[in-house]
């Protein structure tokens, strides 16, 4: 599956699960924008080698996707997308009573607002070619819960709502509008966590893998950001162009229990 001549831009992705989806893109030949809040220059080194290992032109944009006017200058800054990646996310775990409201807004911003600036901002310019791809990076959180996630279980659920309304809006334009919902994914950030969990339960680093941070996830294995990018460049092809506003598992089983 070849994406020569179209232009991606995916959010949050100069790491993790951002990082693994912009690769795959470039390696199906698309031009690509990665995208974080900082401005340093090993995020434009990083652009740069990419697009070095695999022919295309890849760049790096920063942009604050907490803030609204930002989010939609990072798709005029980058000359308006083919394809769409929202996947900036950040994390904060807390009961309810105790959760501090700068987080639930900053969350709310992030994972939420910025998925509705960027669409917003780029519908225009696929409806005028009668073509494009949104793809939404939401959560198995998307479609259950967990405790003390309450605000990320919040904005996840919205982004599959907000995924759907696109879906619908968009039918026989030419676009789709999808959602992914990994479970845990072997990030670099995950992999940070396994020593100190094995250290916290006195176990092995595979017992505390299964045990404990895949619990909930019946195949007792990571989703990788190879899975989720390899997902999205399929949900850009055109095998897939009847599937729209809806959404696609990747969680080892965890949403069918």
């Amino acid at each position: 599956m070849r994406l020569n001549g179209k232009r991606a831009i995916v959010t949050g992705s100069n790491s993790g699960i951002g990082l693994g989806v912009a690769e795959e893109l470039a390696r199906a030949g698309a031009e690509v924008v990665i995208n974080s809040f900082t401005d340093r220059d090993e995020d434009h080194a990083l652009a740069a080698e990419m697009g070095r290992r695999h022919g295309v032109t890849v760049r790096y944009i920063a942009a604050d996707m907490s803030k609204g006017a930002e989010c939609r200058a990072l798709i005029e800054k980058a000359g308006g997308c083919d394809i769409l990646v929202n996947n900036a996310g950040i994390q904060f775990v807390s009961a309810i009573d105790t959760f501090p409201t700068d987080k639930w807004d900053a969350i709310l911003a992030i994972n939420l607002s910025s998925v509705f600036h960027t669409t917003a901002a780029a519908l225009p310019g696929m409806r005028a070619k009668g073509w494009g791809r949104i793809v939404n990076i939401a959560s198995a959180h998307g479609l259950t819960a967990s405790p003390y996630k309450g605000a990320y279980v919040a904005a996840k659920h919205g982004v599959v709502g907000l995924t759907k309304t696109v879906g619908l809006e968009t039918a026989g334009q030419g676009i789709t509008c999808n959602a992914i919902c990994p479970g845990y994914v072997l990030t670099p950030l995950v992999e940070a966590q396994i020593p100190e969990q094995m250290k916290v339960h006195g176990m092995d680093r595979e017992t505390v893998i299964r045990e404990v941070m895949l619990e909930r996830q019946p195949s007792k294995t990571f989703a990788t950001t190879e899975q989720i990018g390899g997902t999205t460049v399929w949900l850009c092809s055109a095998y897939a162009e009847q599937v729209t506003g809806t959404t696609i598992s990747l969680d080892g089983g965890w949403t069918a229990l």
